[in-house]
């Protein structure tokens, strides 16, 4: 089949979930003999690179903006993906998706929409935004031939507030090849090793960094707080963050981190901690417990279906909640043996569970019934 992708930066994926998923469902369809195409945005990818792992990769440029950089690209997109023999046409996330009318009755090829998340609940967008979403929500449900969604909760969601059944296919994750021990880390910001406490994310309101920040300064000793992320659109909230951590110093910021440094953090990590109002299904939480590292998270439902019950190496907090949240971190700091059984218990459940090459099966799957004219 010929399959185009449209509602990522683009790959290789450096950061972003999203970014992650397209570039593992879109490897693993074009090794099957699938002619893929991702549009990527021209700030994200390098200027001449026109292929990856077996994908062919657009470039086109965008307005640098938060309310228009996604929707713009993806009208570009959208229109120059017509006209091309796609049989499959896939978007990812509510935004891209308004464009899913153009493709649905202006073309011959079929629709597929993934949701990551509801993102008309995420903080940084305004009035307009959240109005714009609101309709991309509703247009997921009724416009695709096939609605996808990453996680369970989302797909109650959409049984309940649209009567639309999805098709559930989640994210994977990779088993380690190795557990690389603190060498770059050690060198850059001076961490030796389960001596300290790993957050990964964008440096946005609904993955709460800031309670993570509150919550660990309730908690004495030396070990260190490495909050691995970056601003998405949210300068402003992520230069109070820059001031919450100057007060205390065994903070580290050390921005985006990906490839070889990011497999050092989370091998080397005493704990991962994810406070999150708002998930699709994080990439990260599934991340860390394949390294085996004790977890804490709040009790969301996307990050319940991950961790499953509360328990040591594994353990769930209300979110929003700081004091439960220092608790958690400093039990979990202090559990010893229990809490790295606990860790490696979800980390067999993880990686049995979340399986990339399930969710191609699963994909390539649902492509043959679209295209066959079973929606």
């Amino acid at each position: 089949m010929r399959i185009a992708f449209i509602g990522t930066r683009g790959v290789p994926a450096t950061f972003g979930g999203i970014e992650h998923h397209v570039e593992e469902v879109g490897s693993r369809l074009a090794e099957r003999g699938h002619d893929v195409t991702v549009y990527c945005r021209a700030n994200y990818v390098l200027d001449g690179q026109e292929r990856y792992r077996g994908m062919e990769l657009v470039r086109l440029r965008t307005v640098s903006s938060k309310r228009l950089d996604a929707i713009v690209h993806s009208a570009l997109s959208t229109v120059r993906s017509l006209g091309k023999g796609y049989d499959i046409v896939h978007f990812h996330a509510l935004g891209p998706g308004v464009m899913t009318p153009v493709v649905r009755y202006g073309s011959g090829a079929k629709v597929v929409q993934t949701i990551h998340g509801l993102d008309d609940e995420r903080a940084k967008w305004g009035s307009g935004a959240r109005a714009l979403l609101r309709g991309g929500g509703w247009m997921s449900a009724h416009v695709p031939d096939a609605t996808v969604v990453v996680s369970r909760t989302l797909a109650d969601h959409y049984i309940t507030k649209y009567g639309r059944p999805t098709t559930y296919i989640p994210n994977g994750v990779v088993r380690p090849a190795t557990l690389p021990p603190p060498s770059e880390i050690a060198t850059r910001f001076g961490l030796h090793g389960r001596d300290y406490v790993l957050f990964v994310g964008r440096l946005v309101p609904e993955k709460a960094p800031d309670l993570l920040l509150r919550a660990f300064r309730r908690i004495p000793g030396d070990t260190r707080l490495v909050i691995a992320g970056g601003s998405s659109f949210t300068d402003d909230f992520t230069d109070s963050l820059a001031a919450l951590a100057a007060e205390d110093k065994r903070v580290v910021l050390p921005g985006y981190v990906y490839g070889d440094t990011l497999a050092e953090l989370y091998a080397n990590a005493a704990a991962f901690v994810l406070p999150s109002m708002v998930e699709g299904l994080p990439l990260t939480l599934l991340e860390a417990a394949s390294y085996g590292v004790p977890v804490v998270a709040s009790s969301i439902g996307p990050h319940v279906e991950i961790v499953g019950r509360d328990a040591a190496g594994h353990r769930l907090v209300p979110a929003g909640d700081e004091a439960a949240l220092a608790s958690a971190i400093e039990s979990t700091l202090a559990g010893g043996p229990e809490a790295l059984s606990g860790a490696v218990q979800l980390r067999d459940r993880v990686l049995e569970e979340y399986s990339w090459v399930r969710a191609v099966d699963a994909v390539e799957a649902l492509y043959r019934q679209v295209v066959g004219g079973r929606s």
